[in-house]
């Protein structure tokens, strides 16, 4: 017999052998029903594996992310089987679930595949998936998994198998479609009942762009079709809330050929907004005692060699400057923690200095791949709320929690109430990815871990999302649609303050070696404004948009006082503008309207000789009429609610 410990720690004896799918059927027929997958000792595995030693055991449905992980993965290969049925000849590259869905790059060779065949395709699927085939796992020789895919002529399947030792490789067939995969996968096809395929585009293999080019198709799958329908609404929506299309017609940023792909360029508006956002900070950091400074946007290459970065992100990163001078190099700036650890190391410090917290918007570059470049999202050149502070290590719990407090004040304010902190911890299997010993790499990760559970933050964990100098606690934030987007980041450092030798002359009158706390509620102000803006739809709080009114006379003879209205607004500091084109009412209301200008003042030849307006809500229609105070008082008191 062996035991099974369940989630809530309630344990129930099984014959050895038994599956997670016997056990999800001693609780319940229901339950059995919709498991997808099982956690068996924390290992995601197929829910028929058999379980032959005492284990901790998770059941997976479609209501957690490793069941629609799983789902998903399961869907890429019968999307493969219904492409090798429909092209015979097809090689295919990888196939993995994604955060909505799943792709999988193939080659069809001479048939070039386009959108056109999509209907055709999710036909064949949803034929292949009613066959409600098993997806079965057979552990295969190396000699013979080269010999299946060199029979199939699939050079990219012999190159994966490269890199496999052998004893470690399995097969899954379902159907007629045999994959070389570690899964895990769901029981069988007929759990997938609704299949979109999405979109198609170019994809070098293994993100080499010296690869041949395959082609990706990028899919959904449901157990309900009526998920899918909601899925479809949602992702409608969000084309109407992208904030490439909205930036373009709220004229608030630009992309220029001439200026260079992933390189954002602030227009009056967009700038306004951005600037009201960094004052916002500015604020809130001034009230717990942060100091602004401003480095260069570019370094001596040794800085980042000294610091790390450049032996993880070279490659990525802009490549080094040349000066005149023989040996001389510069690098874009990737980071701006280097330049911070100097601005603390260039004089001595005293115990009673400490904490030092040291902010700065900093721009800082780096060469994101073409086809990963999205909006003000993913992009080249970005500026981080950054700040870092160096304290003593019994003075890291108390700085911690005060910059968690800052940043989910932040993310609040912005509407940003869904959060969930991730731990992101260093891979214990892969320690050379990271920078320092096991002893500073405890600590920190101790200190996150601490700290979140004494005010109960609900967190999640994850393993080799770390920073490659220190664990971190980044932000997963839900927008207005579910999505989820990762946004401001915490992480705590014992490394970079060893490589730059830094140090404070402690109570005991001797040096001691700080600890560093990297920090930016935003995370970037791209990426941060182009989750915003797809969160309120463009409708940003009326303290942050860049034209809170629009002030709209019927005809020329009411420009005189509609020009009064705007300078006696301005001195409140209400902002606006006045349309003054030669436009009909209804036109103008209509172009204010798509602007997404919270309110319109209307005036005409009644309102210009009575010196009030027509107050009208973008949205909502008229709201009446008021004379100016009035309407001052009224707007003031929407600001401050």
């Amino acid at each position: 017999m062996i035991t099974i410990t369940l989630p809530d720690g309630a344990t129930k004896q099984y014959d050895s052998g038994a599956t997670a799918m016997d056990v999800a059927l001693s609780i319940s027929e229901g339950l059995a029903r919709n498991v997808l997958a099982a956690s068996i000792d924390g290992e995601v595995r197929d829910a028929n594996s058999p379980i032959t030693t005492d284990a901790s055991l998770q059941l997976h449905t479609w209501n957690d992310g490793a069941g629609k992980a799983t789902f998903w993965h399961s869907s890429a290969h019968l999307l493969a089987e219904a492409i090798e049925a429909l092209y015979p000849g097809t090689k295919f590259g990888i196939g993995p679930a994604i955060e909505n869905g799943f792709y999988y790059d193939i080659d069809t060779g001479d048939h070039v595949l386009s959108s056109d065949d999509f209907s055709k395709i999710e036909k064949k699927f949803k034929e292949l998936a009613s066959q409600k085939n098993d997806y079965v796992r057979t552990e295969v020789s190396k000699s013979d998994a080269i010999k299946y895919f060199t029979e199939k002529d699939d050079e990219y399947k012999l190159e994966l198998l490269e890199g496999l030792d052998d004893g470690n490789i399995t097969f899954y067939q379902q159907g007629e479609f045999t994959d070389l995969c570690r899964g895990p996968h769901i029981p069988n096809t007929g759990k997938i009942k609704a299949v979109k395929l999405l979109a198609i585009a170019g994809a070098y293999w293994r993100g080499d762009e010296s690869r041949k080019q395959m082609t990706r198709i990028y899919a959904i799958t449901f157990p309900k079709q009526k998920e899918l329908t909601a899925h479809l609404e949602m992702l409608e929506e969000a084309k109407k809330r992208d904030h490439r299309k909205l930036g373009a017609e709220l004229e608030l940023f630009m992309f220029s050929e001439k200026v260079g792909a992933g390189l954002p360029i602030w227009l009056p508006k967009g700038t306004a907004l951005r600037s009201r956002l960094e004052d916002f900070l500015k604020k809130e950091q001034l009230k717990r005692g942060y100091q602004p400074v401003i480095t260069p946007h570019i370094a001596k290459k040794e800085l980042y060699v000294t610091s790390g970065h450049y032996e993880k992100y070279g490659e990525d990163s802009f490549q080094p400057i040349s000066t005149p001078r023989e040996g001389e190099e510069f690098l874009l700036k990737p980071m701006n923690c280097p330049h911070h650890c100097e601005i603390y190391g260039h004089k001595p410090h005293s115990y009673k200095e400490l904490p030092i917290r040291i902010a700065e918007f900093g721009t800082v570059y780096r060469y994101e791949q073409s086809g990963e470049l999205h909006g003000l999202t993913r992009v080249r050149c970005f500026t981080q709320d950054d700040a870092h502070i160096f304290c003593m290590p019994d003075q890291l719990k108390t700085e911690f929690l005060d910059v968690l407090d800052l940043t989910m004040h932040v993310l609040n304010k912005f509407g940003f109430t869904d959060v969930v902190a991730q731990i992101s911890l260093r891979d214990p299997e892969n320690k050379e990815k990271y920078i320092g010993s096991d002893e500073n790499w405890d600590k920190a990760e101790r200190a996150i871990i601490e700290a979140t559970a004494e005010v109960g933050l609900e967190t999640v964990t994850e393993l080799g999302e770390a920073a490659f100098y220190g664990p971190k606690l980044d932000f997963m934030v839900k927008d207005a649609l579910g999505r989820k987007w990762q946004l401001g980041t915490i992480q705590v450092d014992y490394n970079l303050p060893e490589r730059f030798e830094l140090e404070y002359i402690g109570s005991d009158n001797q040096t001691h070696r700080p600890v560093m706390i990297h920090r930016a509620p935003f995370g970037s102000m791209e990426r941060f404004m182009g989750v915003l803006i797809e969160h309120c739809a463009g409708k940003f709080p009326l303290w942050l948009t860049p034209d809170q009114l629009a002030i709209l006379p019927i005809s020329d003879n009411q420009l005189g006082w509609a020009n009064e209205v705007k300078t006696a607004l301005g001195l409140h500091n209400i902002r606006g503008f006045v349309d003054d084109r030669t436009e009909s009412i209804g036109r103008k209301i209509r172009d204010t309207e798509l602007k997404k200008i919270p309110y319109m003042l209307i005036i005409g030849e009644k309102e210009a000789e009575a010196k009030t307006v027509s107050l009208r809500k973008q949205g909502e229609g008229d709201q009446g009429s008021l004379n100016l105070d009035e309407f001052v008082s009224f707007f003031q008191n929407l600001l401050s609610s």
